[in-house]
């Protein structure tokens, strides 16, 4: 009886020479969309060699592609160039990630921090500040003071 090892299986799609990094993007599955792929090289998240480029730019095989996603840069060594997108167990003949591990350190420390680090006064406010915000407003808004009040006094 024989033994089969699992290895990456073959890739049947076909090795084109060069493709558009748009849609090399998207068929290496680094952006969900290719518009998103697009638009991340309009907005210069994607460089080659430290150069911004264009989606029209033509990639070939051995060239790194730096991909800004914040809060951190990924770098993706190009093995293979394709134009359709593929399953995600291929992805290993098609780009090697070379991102340097500082990389992912501060990715998880912006993990970790989550929450914590927004600074105070900004987005929406917690559930204590709304009650400290309803207590300063409330007394203004009715011109009294709640102290003040009192509901036996039939005067």
């Amino acid at each position: 009886m024989t033994e089969t090892t699992s290895t990456t299986p073959n890739l049947r799609v076909k090795d084109t020479g060069s493709a558009r990094i748009d849609k090399w993007l998207w068929a290496a599955r680094i952006f969900k969309t290719r518009t998103l792929a697009a638009d991340a090289c309009k907005n210069n998240r994607v460089s080659i060699n430290g150069v911004s480029v264009k989606p029209s730019h033509v990639i070939k095989p051995g060239e790194t592609i730096d991909v800004k996603k914040p809060p951190i840069t990924y770098s993706f060594k190009v093995l293979k160039t394709i134009e359709q997108r593929v399953g995600a167990k291929f992805i290993p003949q098609i780009y090697e990630n070379v991102t340097d591990a500082k990389q992912y350190e501060l990715l998880e420390m912006s993990r970790i921090s989550g929450f914590v680090d927004r600074a105070r006064g900004t987005g929406r406010p917690t559930k204590k500040d709304r009650r400290s915000m309803d207590a300063f407003i409330r007394p203004a808004l009715f011109g009294w003071d709640e102290d003040e009040w009192d509901e036996d006094d039939d005067d």
